[in-house]
Parts: C-alpha cells; sequence; structure tokens
C-alpha cells in the first residue's frame, strides 16, 4: 500500500514547454482530423455522461445508470423532480464537463503531479464502471482504466507525464469542439433532443442562448487550463 501511495504522490519533474506545445498539437490533431475525432470523441462522451452523473448525485437527484453507445452516444438516467435547479444543474453539466475536468487535471499538472492526475482519471473510471448498464460502455471504460493503469505502473515518468498532459490537451480543447459540433447539428435540423434542448423546454431561455453559455464556460476552462499547463 505504501508503495502504490508514494507513486500516486510522487512529484514529476515538467516537461520542456516546446514538448507541452507539440502535445496540445496532437491533441488537437485527434479532434481536427476525422478519422481520428470518431474514436477520439468516445473519451468525451465518458467525460460527458460522467459529469451528467456526478452533478446529477450532487444535486440529489438519484442516479439510475449510464449507457455508452458505439457512435459515440450516451445516455445518463436519473430519478428526481423534471424541473427545478438539480435538472437544470445536470443538463448543462454534460457538455461543460470534458472542459472541467480538464482543467482540473491541468491543476494537477501544474503542481508536478502527473501519476495523481492519472491516478485520478483512474479513480473516476472506476466509479462509473459501478453505474455502467451496457456491455459496450463496459468494454470502454474497462480497455480506459487498463490502458491507464499500465502507463502509471510500467512506463517512464517522462511519459507519463507526456500521457497526462496529452488527456488533459485533448480534454480542454474537445470541450468547445464539441459544442460547435452540436450546434452545427442544431442548425442542419437534428439534435433537437440534446441537452441544451431540454434546457429549453424546463426553463425560459431558449436552447441557443444555453449553447452559448455552454460554450463560454468551455472557452473559460480551455484558457485557465492552457495558463497552467504552459505556465
Amino acid at each position: 500500500m505504501d508503495q502504490w501511495w508514494q507513486r500516486a504522490t510522487a512529484t514529476n519533474a515538467p516537461l520542456d514547454a516546446r514538448v507541452t506545445a507539440a502535445l496540445a498539437l496532437v491533441a488537437a490533431a485527434c479532434i481536427l482530423w476525422a478519422p481520428a475525432w470518431r474514436a477520439s470523441r468516445h473519451v468525451v462522451t465518458v467525460a460527458h455522461e460522467g459529469a451528467h452523473g456526478v452533478v446529477a448525485l450532487l444535486a440529489g437527484r438519484s442516479l439510475s445508470g449510464i449507457r455508452l453507445h458505439s457512435d459515440s452516444s450516451g445516455l445518463t438516467v436519473s430519478r428526481g423532480r423534471a424541473r427545478g435547479f438539480g435538472m437544470v444543474a445536470t443538463l448543462f453539466a454534460g457538455y461543460v464537463g470534458p472542459g472541467v475536468l480538464g482543467l482540473l487535471l491541468a491543476s494537477v499538472l501544474h503542481s508536478g503531479h502527473a501519476v495523481a492526475a492519472l491516478w485520478l482519471l483512474l479513480g473516476a473510471l472506476t466509479l462509473l464502471l459501478l453505474q455502467i448498464r451496457n456491455l459496450y460502455g463496459l468494454w470502454v471504460v474497462l480497455v480506459s482504466g487498463i490502458a491507464l493503469f499500465a502507463v502509471t505502473w510500467w512506463l517512464s515518468d517522462d511519459v507519463q507525464v507526456g500521457v497526462a498532459q496529452t488527456i488533459t490537451w485533448f480534454l480542454l480543447l474537445a470541450c468547445p469542439w464539441s459544442i460547435i459540433d452540436l450546434q452545427r447539428t442544431r442548425r442542419a435540423g437534428r439534435g433537437r433532443g440534446s441537452d441544451p434542448d431540454q434546457l429549453a423546454r424546463i426553463t425560459p431561455i431558449p436552447a441557443g442562448l444555453w449553447v452559448t453559455l455552454m460554450l463560454l464556460v468551455a472557452l473559460a476552462c480551455l484558457g485557465l487550463g492552457g495558463w497552467l499547463m504552459l505556465a
């Protein structure tokens, strides 16, 4: 147990700023290159649905389960009032969740604890696993967890820092991109059951304004998180 704790709390030397910037470009490529995005957006879905679940519980709702699908969609089911603060917070959390998680990881990395950042993700995946209700979701979470554990246990310190930074950059950059992608889908007449549209139905605020608010939060996370990563 002591060995595990020492590894989780170990301080890692920062990477050269040029390497950090290069990793940001790698993360951006995973988003902008369509074939890579089709695979990597599953990471966004995991963070999105996980954020729904966490906020639902914090808001006093009862979490019934989470499903992750092969088309990169997901579904989080919670029980509680159909309107009110808890439902609004739960719906709002999904699209901003990856950015908030990225900002949290950036703050941990800024303090020099790359392994702790990876173990934070492992802990989150473990908790998420308890709520998964379909086989594909189970496969995604298990594979992700095993890969992260392998990185933290067998790879060198520099590689661990690099992996943690790449994941963090990806979450920070993918968050606003997924919101922009959502709005493109809405303008094409699809996606009318999205989180912003559900928010519009239970509040006096139109869906377009909810999308704008989500994008502002995502950009704020990217700005602050990027500063922490490069400082």
